[in-house]
């Protein structure tokens, strides 16, 4: 990550976080938005912010289930969100999908 002008470390860490916040709040804002939505045009999805806090976590020894990082992100249990949000991937969602795994 490419440096800021004049800012420490310590800053640094705390504007990233700020960020973290306001991207989680935003897709829980937008439940509209599908997971697979954001796979296909950006190759990350909520799912995987919360992959990503798990690992955080467990890079620091810190105990933090599957279960807990996915409700830190969704802000609900995960299959409460999926019953209430989550509708059946079309066929061109899957094939553009699809597609974009072929290439990695």
């Amino acid at each position: 990550m490419t440096e800021l002008p004049g800012v420490d470390d310590q800053t640094r860490d705390a504007l990233e976080a700020e960020v973290f916040r306001r991207l989680v709040q935003h897709l829980r804002d937008r439940p509209d938005v599908q997971n697979i939505d954001l796979m296909n045009l950006a190759d990350f999805c909520r799912n995987c912010l919360s992959n990503w806090l798990k690992d955080a976590a467990d890079a620091r020894g810190l105990p933090l289930t599957k279960e807990q990082s996915r409700e830190a992100v969704y802000g609900m249990p995960y299959e409460e969100w999926k019953a209430r949000h989550q509708k059946d991937a079309s066929p061109e969602q899957q094939a553009a999908f699809a597609a974009a795994q072929a290439k990695h």
